[in-house]
């Protein structure tokens, strides 16, 4: 079952059999050929494979020869196979995206098997600040996109450090996901559960949104969060006095704001809905 957030759409997809992952992102594709959009799929190796089935599937046969649908490499298709650069990877789709409503499409969807680019802890150090600048330049922008990460090769850590920064997810067990809502660089989303379990994925998580202070507040959206423990609301106001700013939880559950009310924290404001 996928973790989804509404109106948005920045899927991760943890993926065992390669099979299974090419069957949904031929979904996620076909469901944009039939919105109008440009789309893309990125493989890590040779294209052609790809394209020979395509050929064989009238909705992708169709598209192939107009430029509606193609299959790019993932050095094609991204600024380094090494590291990623990922200020040039987000000006990379911006431009690719704009090409394709030049182009008279609705908008571009990638569907995108992205392991080789997160194998080592530099590559997805750089890759999980990527994601969440895509999250940012998501916002208006006519784009979609699913990225995959096969789990037997990466490990269940480091899939889980990618899957908590994407909106909408199918790893069980991670239990939140913390994500760039708007281009906003003082807000974010934080949705689901975090405890002991899960401290250190949250703050390598909550490092990598690289949130920057806006009329000296940082905003977190809180209205999906179904519990929150006290370390983390420590954690939250000691990031936030390094930033010299309040953070404001918002929209978080009674329970939460009773919470950090006993612990009295300097730099967290929790505000409940009504």
């Amino acid at each position: 079952m996928i973790e989804q957030a509404r109106g948005h759409g920045h899927t991760c997809w943890a993926y065992d059999d390669p099979a299974e992952f090419t069957s949904r992102a031929e979904d996620f594709l076909r469901a944009g050929l039939a919105a109008g959009e440009r789309v893309w799929y990125v493989v890590p190796d040779s294209p052609e494979p790809v394209r020979d089935r395509w050929r064989e599937l009238d909705l992708f046969a169709d598209a192939l020869p107009t430029g509606a649908a193609e299959v790019l490499t993932l050095d094609t298709a991204y600024s380094g196979l090494a590291v990623i650069d990922p200020a040039d990877q987000v000006s990379a789709y911006q431009s690719a995206i704009q090409a394709a409503l030049d182009a008279g499409y609705r908008g571009l969807r990638v569907a995108a098997d992205c392991t080789d680019l997160v194998r080592t802890p530099a590559q997805r150090e750089a890759f999980a600040r990527y994601e969440q600048r895509f999250n940012r330049m998501m916002h208006g922008a006519a784009f979609h996109g699913m990225c995959g990460y096969h789990r037997p090769e990466l490990g269940d850590r480091a899939v889980a450090e990618l899957a908590c920064l994407h909106p909408e997810h199918n790893v069980a067990n991670v239990l939140f996901r913390l994500y760039a809502p708007t281009a906003h660089q003082g807000h974010a989303v934080l949705v689901g559960e975090l405890d002991p379990a899960n401290h250190d994925l949250f703050r390598d998580a909550l490092e990598r949104t690289e949130l920057r202070p806006v009329d000296g507040e940082l905003i977190m959206d809180a209205g999906g969060l179904r519990f929150l423990d006290h370390r983390t609301l420590v954690h939250l106001s000691e990031y936030a006095q390094q930033r010299e700013a309040r953070l404001v939880l918002r929209g978080a559950p009674a329970g939460t704001a009773r919470l950090a009310a006993l612990l009295d924290l300097p730099a967290l404001c929790v505000e409940v809905t009504r």
